[in-house]
């Protein structure tokens, strides 16, 4: 793995495969299933963080996945605004490196809220290529006016890891394009590291799909679903695992995190550490 000096440069300081877990942070105001408001739900997010970071994580994502059903891109100001101060308590409680996504394709605005919350890296969609996801097409690639946002607001030292060919989307329109292709394009366009995904949340990617972009680009790569202890051993060639459903009590992505099970991700991770 290569690094730039204002890409991913803090995982040259991690074990690898670094362990990254991910907070799932509550329905945020404004979408059907919001239940707390903004503070509450920070003082939630602060709490998984040190779940996560006593048991181990070597980094955090944070990520509006109760906001179900996504806007396809655009996300309302009161998204921005409610990630931004969740982000900003669990950067003040913790000094962990972060990251945060803003589904489903808010990548600007992601990079908005990592730039003003202090965190050290933004997961994307749709950044090269396009696809049909839950939200619809999105038909245009975002790296070109990504990175030039990011420029703009004087945000280069958040790194953007690019999903390629995520999950929960159809790729038919990119069928001709195979996995390790979309990889190097993502690289060409300017991404400091890729996502490889199973077909959905908790889905394992297939190990032959990581070693074949491990093969093709010399940048960071990730699995972002399905590793376990049980499988570990299958991703041990990628740079980090983004990993949320088996952190989380009985392995669901929608529960609260389970010590014990960070724990033993932990010792899975450290089994294999190079």
């Amino acid at each position: 793995m290569t690094t730039s000096p204002q890409g991913l440069s803090f995982l040259q300081s991690l074990r690898q495969p670094a362990l990254i877990g991910m907070i799932h942070v509550g329905a945020l105001p404004g979408t059907p299933r919001n239940r707390m408001c903004v503070a509450e739900l920070s003082q939630q997010a602060v709490r998984e963080a040190a779940i996560l970071s006593d048991g181990g994580v070597d980094a955090i994502i944070l990520e509006n996945m109760h906001d179900v059903p996504y806007l396809n891109r655009n996300v309302g100001a009161e998204i921005v605004a409610g990630m931004t101060a969740v982000c900003l308590a669990v950067r003040e409680s913790t000094e962990l490196p972060l990251g945060v996504q803003v589904l489903a394709g808010a990548n600007r605005e992601a990079i908005a809220v990592a730039h003003a919350a202090g965190l050290q890296f933004v997961r994307c969609e749709g950044f090269a290529f396009s696809h049909v996801a839950d939200e619809g097409l999105m038909a245009e690639a975002d790296a070109g006016p990504l990175l030039r946002y990011r420029r703009a607001i004087g945000a280069e030292q958040v790194a953007v890891i690019a999903d390629i060919k995520k999950k929960h989307s159809a790729h038919a329109i990119t069928a001709d394009v195979s996995l390790a292709e979309m990889a190097k394009a993502a690289i060409f366009m300017g991404a400091d590291g890729v996502v490889v995904t199973g077909t959905a949340t908790g889905e394992p990617a297939r190990p032959e799909d990581l070693r074949s972009v491990v093969d093709a680009i010399d940048q960071a790569v990730f699995i972002g679903s399905g590793v376990t202890p049980d499988n570990a051993r299958d991703y041990a060639a990628a740079d980090g695992w983004i990993v949320g459903s088996y952190l989380k009590r009985d392995g669901h992505w929608e529960n609260p995190p389970d010590a014990e099970r960070v724990n033993q991700m932990r010792a899975a991770a450290s089994a294999i550490a190079r």
